[in-house]
């Protein structure tokens, strides 16, 4: 079969590729080629700049031109990188003789090309282009939905802040807590693990074929190379240089942006059970769209597919998350070659967050809230105000306050609003109190 959306194996690049498509930009073949290729081309510009002595003539001027290679990388490009490959049989170097071949195409570079790739190991061009390429899918694809989120979040928790809701804790009525801060709490828990995610450092491994710039040392032992390396990472690719390495990159920052992509999906996860929860409970309806079958039998069916679908992907995204972030800092003594194979899924997970964070939205954008469910719950659950009324006559040294309220609510009779006003009226206490405990309702019982 041809690949196509249809033909697929991974929904990634088949179901859901109109969800997914923006990362092909950042973690597919051609991507990965086209990575490789800029961080060469920003290399060798970085030894002309520094100068070595053998490339201290060349014209400055040329350097659009060079990074052209890399600005205007086309599929076509990639294929014959792709070509050149089955040759060599080795990935990286197939980009190097394809940077030679633009080079002698454009003219006036033959003395200047050997020092291509000078120096380095393949993991000097993997181990800074997928750093780069995760860290620019995140500011470019992965924040910005986040955001997204976040921001729908808040627009519903400043929309709801004065609806008062029954609280469950245990799945049992209690304390009433106000719709909005719900809402709320899950603001600022992606807020503060996003914020989090933003100041995990993105590294890279740059340091020759065992780390320790030997080639480079010897042919130019004149050169600081290590400071080289610390400001062509951080100046030309925007990542920070790990200091001590083996071939390959620690992975140690890059487990911790696994980690901390994890903890934001498992918010999501958290946030996705508690609107289908609420949903259920008809807290809120759904908006309905014409045309769409909620169930192939049952014609009065609207479900929360969305949050079950958000729900579903972000499990499988954790699953990969913690598998990445466990095995990449594994490697036998100066490297073996497992982190290659496991490096080319880094995008997987990513795309997976996408598709729940997507769903998570589209399910909230559905929302309509049922404010009548929400007040009718709360008064049919007069015994929630029990903590208010214990809590106020421990104020007034009331004897035994706790147990009192707990020999009136803790009954299988239903607790009604008038029998917490009768038993108001029993109690031995100054008017000015009563009249505190009487105005105290499960509608207004909701805190700051």
């Amino acid at each position: 079969m041809d690949l196509s959306l249809l033909t697929a194996i991974s929904p990634i690049d088949g179901r859901y590729r109109s969800k997914t498509e923006p990362l092909a930009e950042y973690f597919s073949e051609y991507a990965l080629i086209r990575y490789r290729v800029r961080v060469e081309i920003e290399y060798f510009i970085t030894l002309c700049e520094l100068p070595l002595p053998q490339l201290q003539d060349i014209n400055h001027s040329l350097f659009d031109q060079l990074r052209d290679i890399y600005r205007q990388f086309t599929p076509a490009d990639a294929q014959r990188v792709k070509d050149i490959e089955k040759v060599t049989n080795h990935d990286v170097k197939a980009v190097e003789y394809f940077i030679k071949e633009r080079l002698d195409a454009m003219g006036g570079f033959e003395k200047y090309k050997e020092f291509i790739h000078f120096g380095l190991t393949s993991q000097d061009i993997n181990n800074t282009s997928v750093p780069l390429s995760i860290k620019e899918a995140l500011e470019n694809v992965y924040y910005p939905l986040v955001e997204e989120l976040i921001e729908q979040l808040h627009d519903y928790a400043e929309q709801w802040k004065n609806i008062p809701m029954l609280a469950k804790t245990h799945g049992q009525p209690a304390s009433p807590t106000r719709l909005g801060k719900e809402v709320m709490v899950y603001v600022y828990r992606l807020e503060e693990q996003l914020r989090s995610l933003k100041e995990t450092p993105v590294t890279a491994k740059f340091g020759g074929a065992t780390g320790n710039y030997n080639a480079h040392h010897v042919a130019y032992p004149q050169y600081d190379w290590r400071e080289f390396g610390n400001s062509f990472v951080s100046e030309k690719l925007g990542l920070e240089r790990e200091q001590y390495t083996t071939q390959i990159s620690n992975y140690d920052w890059l487990g911790a942006i696994f980690d901390a992509m994890r903890r934001i999906n498992t918010i999501v996860i958290d946030l996705d059970r508690d609107f289908w929860m609420y949903i259920s409970m008809d807290y809120f309806k759904q908006k309905i769209k014409k045309g769409e079958v909620g169930s192939s039998a049952m014609p009065h069916k609207v479900n929360p597919i969305d949050y079950e679908n958000s729900e579903g992907n972000l499990g499988i995204a954790n699953a990969i998350l913690q598998f990445l972030a466990a095995k990449l800092p594994v490697s036998r003594l100066q490297r073996d070659l497992t982190d290659s194979t496991v490096l080319r899924n880094v995008g997987v997970p990513m795309g997976h967050a996408l598709i729940a964070f997507q769903s998570t939205l589209k399910g909230l954008r559905k929302l309509i809230l049922n404010e009548e469910k929400l007040q009718e719950d709360l008064d049919n659950t007069w015994a929630v105000v029990a903590e208010a009324i214990q809590t106020i006559l421990r104020r007034e040294a009331y004897p035994n306050p706790y147990e009192t309220l707990k020999a009136l609510t803790r009954t299988n009779e239903k607790l009604t609003g008038e029998k917490i006003r009768n038993f108001i009226e029993t109690l031995e206490v100054s008017e000015e109190v009563k009249e505190e405990l009487r105005a105290i309702t499960p509608a207004t019982y909701t805190g700051i």
